[in-house]
């Protein structure tokens, strides 16, 4: 008869231990559902830490100093600091650009009729100059100026841009002199095919390419005008960031992954035990009081 009672008695403190349990796993998912972890379309921060900037140039080894021209385009190239941005100038205008690579580079650029003064800049990451080049001093003679009495040339206001594979990147440049119409011819470097544009009068053009995917790619502007007169433009276009899905799937469901965070459990476990002893310890109390009274 005692031992039965002692039985029934046990059943109040394991019913509330269960109870207890049910509570915390309540409260666990609950936080969890007000706690989600990463989820398709959340915004993530991204930032530049910023560093010195570059301490070493470029430098020109061709052409030499001195050096007299008949025909362009021609090549500069030299050494430079890899990964940075290496940018020539010609009379202080931009006339080419390319990513330092294996420590040189190689560009070519157009030249203006007469003396032409060149330069290179190179720039990192964060649009920061490092050290002027050495100047070095060449002649260009050229036959058609003299013919058709105006030179063409090509310009642009950006050395490098770029925009994410998949979306568009408008580069504007610009056609100078030469005589009308013109003929533009723009290799993007991706092995696409080659942009063929007819222009019918100088000034503003906006060029416009899509990358299919991430990487630095050597751009080539080709301009001639009606007499057979050209000029030359070398840029760098940058498709940056992830490759975007050209999937025409909408319906495609979204995954999401959940997390179950077990540490409010764990960290109310002592309080559990706690609450198990001091129940058992109490129904044992009234047994023992009531089996004594009984005797």
């Amino acid at each position: 008869m005692t031992k039965s009672r002692v039985g029934r008695s046990l059943i109040r403190p394991c019913l509330f231990l269960a109870v207890i349990v049910l509570i915390v796993l309540k409260l666990q998912m609950v936080w969890a559902i007000n706690n989600p972890g990463p989820q398709s379309g959340s915004i993530g921060l991204e930032g530049t830490i910023s560093s010195s900037p570059p301490s070493r140039g470029a430098v020109i080894a061709i052409p030499t100093n001195g050096s007299t021209f008949t025909s362009i385009p021609i090549t500069v190239s030299g050494l430079c600091p890899s990964g940075l941005l290496v940018e020539v100038f010609d009379n202080n205008i931009l006339v080419g650009s390319m990513v330092c690579s294996n420590g040189s580079y190689s560009i070519q650029i157009d030249l203006f009729n007469g003396q032409n003064t060149l330069v290179t800049n190179v720039y990192d990451a964060l649009n920061q100059a490092g050290p002027s080049s050495n100047s070095v001093n060449v002649n260009f003679n050229s036959t058609q100026f003299s013919q058709f009495g105006t030179q063409l040339t090509l310009s642009s206001a950006y050395a490098e841009k770029g925009a994410p594979p998949g979306i568009q990147l408008n580069w504007p440049i610009v056609i100078n002199g030469g005589t009308a119409p013109y003929a533009l011819s723009v290799d993007w470097g991706d092995n696409s095919s080659t942009d063929l544009i007819s222009e019918a009068n100088a000034g503003a053009v906006n060029l416009t390419h899509t990358y299919r995917s991430a990487g630095i790619y050597t751009i080539t502007i080709r301009a001639t005008d009606k007499n057979g007169e050209t000029a030359f433009l070398q840029l760098v276009g940058q498709a940056t960031g992830a490759i975007q899905s050209n999937s025409k799937n909408t319906n495609a469901a979204t995954t999401t992954k959940e997390e179950i965070q077990w540490w409010p459990a764990v960290a109310l476990l002592p309080l559990i035990f706690i609450a198990f002893w001091a129940g058992t310890k109490h129904e044992l109390d009234v047994i023992h009081k009531r089996y004594s009274g009984n005797s």
